[in-house]
């Protein structure tokens, strides 16, 4: 794993560069670099949780957490979409923190906090968790990020996450299901071979 976007340090010099990519409704120029997920452009499972997002305009309260956040465009989407909320962007690797950061002031976004995951202060709990998980990662190593992370979900939050039908998204519903029984989970939307999967915790 250790020449992966989800290495801690990845090889290989930074060299950013410009992409443009449509974030809340609008083109926005942001930076990239190799040795982060998808450096060339918006991928198509981010692509179509934000588009599905967006339909749902389902807005939770409390801190809004993107976990693997890539070079940014979840966080970036919701601090734009919600620009007096709370936005954690959190990633193992350290190149897809900087560029996260380096994003957010470029586009002028004072919201967003951006963080190793064991930096996230551990009585924070989110009103909402978006994600494209790194399912490439391994059932085990993704198993316990979720572990990790949904347990702070807040009462009446809510967890969205986009996978790849052929790479699981199926049994991965299943998997939360068994394993989190408080939370209610379900498909949220089917699009282009993606699944988007909620799963909420009932109001305390």
């Amino acid at each position: 794993m250790t020449e992966h976007y989800f290495s801690e340090a990845p090889a290989g010099d930074f060299k950013p560069r410009t992409i443009e990519v449509e974030l809340a409704g609008a083109p926005r120029r942001v930076t990239t670099a190799g040795g982060v997920f998808s450096p060339e452009h918006l991928d198509r499972g981010t692509e179509i949780l934000l588009r599905t997002l967006a339909k749902a305009g389902d807005d939770r309260p409390g801190p809004l957490l993107d976990i693997g956040c890539g070079w940014g465009p979840i966080a970036l989407a919701a601090a734009l979409e919600f620009p007096e909320r709370e936005v954690w962007a959190v990633d193992i690797n350290e190149r897809s923190r900087e560029l996260t950061r380096a994003n957010a002031a470029g586009l002028g976004l004072t919201g967003i906090r951006v963080a190793a995951p064991d930096e996230v202060p551990a009585d924070v709990r989110f009103g909402e968790i978006r994600s494209n998980p790194p399912i490439r990662v391994g059932k085990d190593a993704l198993h316990g990020i979720l572990q990790q992370w949904l347990p702070r979900l807040a009462p009446g939050g809510v967890a969205h996450l986009v996978v790849a039908k052929h790479l699981g998204a199926d049994s991965l519903q299943r998997w939360i299901g068994a394993t989190f029984p408080d939370l209610a989970v379900d498909r949220m939307a089917r699009d282009k071979g993606f699944h988007v999967i909620r799963a909420e915790r009932p109001e305390a």
